[in-house]
C-alpha cells in the first residue's frame, strides 16, 4: 500500500530548482557580470542548502540521507538484485551526488573568485580549474538528471515530479 507523503519542503525545492537553473544559465550563457553573479548565488544558496541540512524539515536534514558507507553498500546490492530500497528522502546514491554537485558548485565559485584577484592575475591555472570544476558539474548533472529519469521508470515513482510538488509516495515500510 502507498500514500503519499510530503518530503520535499518549499526551501529544498527552491533552492534545488535556483540552483539548476543558474547552472544551466552559466553553463551555456555568456561569461560576464551576470554569470559571476550568479555564480556567487548559486554559492551561496548551496550554503543556506547545507546549513538547511542541519536545521531543516526531517527528510532535508542530513541525517535522514547521509550516504554512509553501509548505506551505500546496502543500496548498491538491492540495484544489483533488481530490487532498488525504497528511499522516502535521497537513496544513497542521490544523497552523494548531491553532496558532490553542491561541492563542484562551491570549487567553481572559489575558483572564478580567485579568477579576478590581482594576485593571480595572469595565472592560467585558476581558468584551469574553473573550466575543469564546470566540465565535471556538466557530467555530473547529465547523470544526475539521467538517474531521475531512469530511477522513476524503475520504482514507478517519478522523482522529478517529487521534486516539483514536494509530495513521494510512502511504501508500507520505507527503508527512510
Amino acid at each position: 500500500m502507498t500514500m503519499p507523503v510530503k518530503v520535499w519542503d518549499v526551501w529544498v525545492r527552491l533552492t534545488h530548482w535556483m540552483v539548476a537553473g543558474i547552472v544551466l544559465w552559466n553553463l551555456f550563457g555568456p561569461t560576464d557580470s551576470t554569470h559571476r553573479l550568479l555564480g556567487y548565488v548559486a554559492a551561496g544558496l548551496v550554503v543556506a542548502r547545507i546549513a538547511w541540512g542541519f536545521v531543516g524539515s526531517r527528510s532535508a536534514r542530513f541525517s535522514a540521507w547521509w550516504p554512509t558507507p553501509s548505506h551505500l553498500i546496502d543500496y548498491l546490492r538491492s540495484l544489483v538484485a533488481g530490487k532498488p530500497l525504497h528511499h522516502l528522502s535521497h537513496n544513497p546514491l542521490g544523497g552523494l551526488m548531491a553532496l558532490f554537485l553542491w561541492l563542484l558548485i562551491l570549487g567553481l565559485a572559489v575558483s572564478g573568485w580567485i579568477m579576478r584577484l590581482d594576485a593571480f592575475w595572469g595565472e592560467e591555472w585558476p581558468q584551469e580549474i574553473h573550466t575543469w570544476l564546470s566540465i565535471a558539474v556538466e557530467v555530473c548533472v547529465c547523470v544526475h538528471i539521467a538517474a531521475a529519469v531512469l530511477m522513476s521508470f524503475w520504482t514507478r515513482e517519478n522523482l522529478i515530479r517529487a521534486m516539483v510538488t514536494g509530495y513521494k509516495r510512502r511504501n508500507a515500510t520505507p527503508k527512510s
